[in-house]
């Protein structure tokens, strides 16, 4: 009777484990780099390192070291009988989850499909291989301790069949791109600011031709060539391709599925350091797209950014470079900026004299090096400043990663959720400054910077320092570095966890234009405790 609730209990754990490693890979996009520099932070550690598996790995050497010496009957029973009360709690657990829907599992794609079956299938073999077994409850353990290498062995196991099913689909979408004999493919790559500039200059050249974009963040070789398999149509004469990569050769072979004619370079950082293994790397990486390009095509490059314009000055072909301010080198002048909390106006004009002015819902003027890579793409490709303008006024904020909602008490709340990197923090702090209340942060540490992580953390801690009134870090391994970056005003920058001491926390402070400025992915009960269900 213990033996057969044991092992349905351990099926249940086992189960929201299995379904954990998967939607974890999956996160990290198999990627191997990814997926092991999550170790390295204090949320990864303690996956590995925690009292629950310390406990199981306690029990399975005191069971192991028991059966060797013979004495085991009386003391299986009594372990039996522990475990199962382990199990039993574990799966409540799971049901817990599953009712307040914050169960961890893979989106269902045929990939992860394949996979759990792999995996489940293992555990099914594991599981009636073990029937009658007088050993039941170490086997039983042993599983449950290895289960993260059984679910790596797996996904690792069956990379090479993905590979072939992935090349498959490539090249299935270069055969079908080479059919559009006028299509002319726009690439834009960069650490930060690639969705941006892609939704602004989709957006402007939708006024004047029928345009193809990729989906939102799909920026890998997958998922552009899903899009060129699934959205770009015989109609379309110009479909926009935002690229990403996490090793050298990444974009290479991201221009090789769709053979861009002219390339855009958002802004280089050290974002995913960690994966590429060097700022070298990233540099090189990036530049791919350019080097990718026919010698009749053209280069855009932010001049803002000082790796940009190292990459600029040594490029050959035909090339354009933005500033902001405008410097008189760029070929597009912005003059006049007025910003508020939901949009950026201004006066643009080029060298023929052609001027525009210019109100986009768009939040931060940090914005606007995007922005004006996209205008002058736009405006190279025959677009006047006035279209480019009318345009201009169909961009919605969400498209610039940012967006303004009321969240407790009426607090004004910026979402910059979907993801977060040094150079976007900066410029998100700095946006703050329009509020005249108080202000606050809540974010994650940042994640895949490698060896600059303790710098770039000291700089956003710096400038936390200047601007926060209350900045509240939700992981533990960069806080010390944050707050060592804050000096003075360390007393600000504080760690929680936890939704409802935050939550107390920000209704204590919050008065007549506050703003609170949500950064990367935070966990959805923190989302919720403050926004809402509905807006998080």
């Amino acid at each position: 009777m213990i033996a057969n609730l044991l092992i349905i209990f351990w099926f249940f754990r086992q189960t929201k484990s299995i379904l954990f490693w998967l939607y974890f890979w999956q996160l990290k996009e198999y990627h191997i780099g990814r997926f092991l520099d999550h170790f390295r932070t204090y949320q990864g550690q303690r996956l590995l390192i925690n009292k629950l598996l310390a406990l199981k790995i306690i029990l399975l050497a005191f069971l192991l070291i028991l059966s060797r010496v013979g004495k085991t009957d009386y003391y299986l029973v009594l372990f039996n009988v522990f475990v199962l009360l382990l199990y039993t709690t574990e799966s409540l657990k799971l049901l817990l989850d599953i009712f307040v829907r914050k169960l961890k599992r893979p989106v269902l794609t045929l990939k992860t499909g394949f996979l759990c079956l792999a995996v489940f299938s293992l555990e099914l073999f594991y599981l009636f291989s073990l029937f009658h077994s007088e050993r039941l409850v170490i086997w039983l353990l042993l599983f449950d301790v290895a289960t993260p290498l059984a679910v790596s062995g797996i996904v690792l196991l069956f990379q090479p069949v993905t590979y072939f099913l992935r090349n498959r689909i490539i090249q299935r979408a270069r055969l079908k791109i080479k059919k559009f004999n006028e299509l002319l493919v726009i690439g834009i790559t960069g650490s930060y600011g690639k969705t941006s500039t892609k939704e602004f200059l989709a957006a402007i050249l939708s006024r004047r031709f029928k345009v193809a974009k990729t989906r939102e963040h799909r920026n890998s070789e997958i998922g552009i060539s899903l899009s060129v398999l699934n959205d770009l149509k015989q109609e379309h004469e110009i479909f926009v391709v935002e690229m990403g990569a996490y090793n050298k050769g990444g974009i290479k072979l991201l221009c090789d599925i769709v053979n861009p004619k002219i390339g855009i370079l958002t802004g280089i950082n050290q974002q995913h350091l960690a994966t590429f293994g060097s700022l070298e790397n990233i540099i090189a990486a990036k530049y791919e797209l350019i080097e990718s390009l026919p010698r009749d095509g053209t280069a855009f490059f932010n001049g803002n950014n000082a790796y940009c314009l190292k990459l600029y000055e040594k490029t050959e072909i035909a090339k354009k470079i933005i500033f902001f301010p405008s410097f008189c080198k760029g070929d597009i002048v912005i003059e006049e900026v007025r910003k508020d909390k939901r949009t950026v106006s201004f006066r643009a004009a080029d060298k023929k004299g052609e001027s525009a002015e210019f109100t986009v819902e768009m939040m931060g003027s940090h914005n606007l090096e995007n922005f004006m890579l996209a205008i002058s793409c736009a405006h190279h490709l025959g677009m006047s400043l006035w279209e480019i303008a009318s345009a201009s006024r169909e961009i919605k904020s969400w498209q610039t990663g940012m967006k303004l909602v009321k969240g407790i008490g009426g607090l004004d709340i910026i979402d910059s959720m979907y993801s977060a990197n040094p150079s976007g923090v900066m410029a998100h702090l700095e946006h703050l400054k329009l509020w005249s209340g108080k202000k606050i942060i809540i974010m994650p540490c940042l994640i895949e910077l490698g060896n600059a992580s303790s710098e770039m953390h000291r700089e956003i801690g710096k400038k936390m320092g200047e601007i926060c009134d209350l900045a509240i870090i939700v992981n533990r391994e960069c806080v010390m570095e944050v707050r060592r970056g804050a000096d003075g005003e360390a007393e600000k920058l504080i760690f929680s966890n936890n939704p409802q001491e935050i939550t107390n926390r920000i209704k204590s402070l919050i008065g007549q234009d506050d703003v609170l400025l949500l950064e990367g992915r935070l966990p959805k009960k923190i989302i919720s405790s403050l926004i809402g269900e509905k807006q998080g």
